[in-house]
């Protein structure tokens, strides 16, 4: 049977605990037991899992989203080391790490799951795997660029750390990623996920209709002006171990000048400025809630709120909130006829709403002022991905070429 070998970030600090006492069966009797199944030939099988639960803890304080993509890649890897190979992961050579990209393309059918399942859940104080549970989903087949991208750099994070833990002296990843023929070396202009207008005036026109007979989208509808109109990831809306989002973190300078002070990708704090649109959703948000038009500067209640409970939203929770919102955009799409937009728009996600706003802007802002709005370390950044100075400059010395 396959074992999830990782359970949630909160539980993560459980589990070494009880790898650490010896303890692994009071809370995981099933993964206590495959863990001791399989040390019968994999000798290191133990001090295997101890290094992997310590790469993730150190790698889950970054967030909770570079957590769960670690822990996805670097699981089915394990799996996959101890139960083809009956290896540890660090006694794998180059031939086998190239055996193993082989068979993410093709996985066997027994590891794949028709659907994403949760792993554990809580049984009288015992955590109960999930049969359901599978290292791999059926959308993940036929892998895309991005997801052999993803993969080929957990395992080069994975295995450089252990470089500089000393846990191996050995990176065969770099040479089999460099010689693999299913990733694509990209040199194509790549142009940012976007909506179309009459998509965002859907999205944005049927959330705020729709306020007046279920004035819960409320919510809804202020998380797209926040992702669109101050250009924001999803994450950083969320509520996160080390850091909370809320009303307080608004700000007025002494020019009347509004900002938001967030934490981004790194752990780095920033401010993005405000618009007078923005204040005005702000003020319909907060005037909703039963709050003051706009926030004081000891204002503690989260920017989004949950309906029911206390604290900020996961990121899994807003996604939902923004997908609703796409959801009845592309049904009122479908029935006014504009079939092909209502298509497109089941692909989008919501990280496309901060590309449609720095899009949007960037033809009317300085770039220097939309970089650091945007979060960005460097203006080259913003340049290449919303702006493509270089690319338009080629085209345009291109245009007078005689044949």
């Amino acid at each position: 049977m396959l074992i999830a070998l990782v359970d949630t970030l909160k539980q993560l600090r459980l589990q070494i605990s009880h790898l650490e006492d010896n303890t692994l069966q009071q809370e995981y009797p099933q993964l206590s037991d495959f863990i001791a199944n399989k040390s019968k030939s994999i000798l290191n099988i133990y001090s295997d899992l101890s290094f992997l639960y310590q790469f993730l803890f150190v790698y889950g304080r970054k967030s909770e989203g570079t957590f769960n993509r670690f822990r996805g890649e670097l699981e089915r890897f394990y799996l996959w080391s101890w139960h083809v190979k009956a290896l540890s992961v660090f006694d794998l050579k180059r031939v086998d790490l190239e055996e193993y990209i082989e068979f993410v393309v093709n996985p066997s059918s027994d590891w794949i799951a028709d659907s994403v399942q949760w792993r554990y859940k809580n049984n009288n104080g015992l955590r109960i795997q999930n049969e359901s549970w599978r290292p791999f989903i059926v959308k993940e087949q036929g892998l895309s660029q991005q997801s052999f991208s993803s993969l080929f750099t957990a395992l080069n994070v994975f295995y450089k750390f252990a470089i500089l833990e000393e846990k191996t002296f050995a990176n065969f990843v770099p040479v089999v990623k460099k010689n693999s023929p299913y990733l694509v070396v990209q040199s194509q202009i790549n142009m940012p996920d976007t909506l179309s207008d009459i998509q965002w005036e859907y999205v944005l026109g049927i959330t705020k209709d729709r306020c007046l007979e279920d004035p819960t989208l409320e919510r809804n509808l202020f998380i797209l002006a926040c992702l669109k109109g101050l250009y924001l990831r999803i994450s950083e809306l969320s509520e996160r171990p080390q850091w909370s989002a809320v009303m307080s973190d608004f700000w007025q300078d002494n020019d009347n000048f509004w900002f938001l002070r967030i934490m981004g990708k790194g752990n780095k704090l920033r401010d993005v400025t405000l618009s007078d649109d923005f204040l005005d959703y702000l003020k319909r948000y907060r005037i909703f809630r039963g709050l003051s038009p706009l926030p004081r500067s000891d204002d503690p209640e989260p920017i989004i709120h949950k309906l029911r409970g206390h604290g900020g939203m996961t990121v899994r929770q807003l996604r939902r909130l923004v997908q609703q919102s796409f959801d009845l955009a592309e049904a009122s799409l479908f029935k006014d006829g504009f079939t092909e937009d209502a298509e497109q728009l089941k692909a989008a996600t919501a990280h496309w709403l901060r590309h449609t706003g720095a899009t949007h802007d960037a033809q009317t802002r300085p770039l220097k002022h939309l970089s650091e709005d945007l979060g960005h370390s460097k203006i080259a950044t913003t340049d290449q991905i919303y702006i493509q100075t270089n690319v338009k400059e080629r085209a345009k010395s291109g245009l007078k070429r005689k044949l």
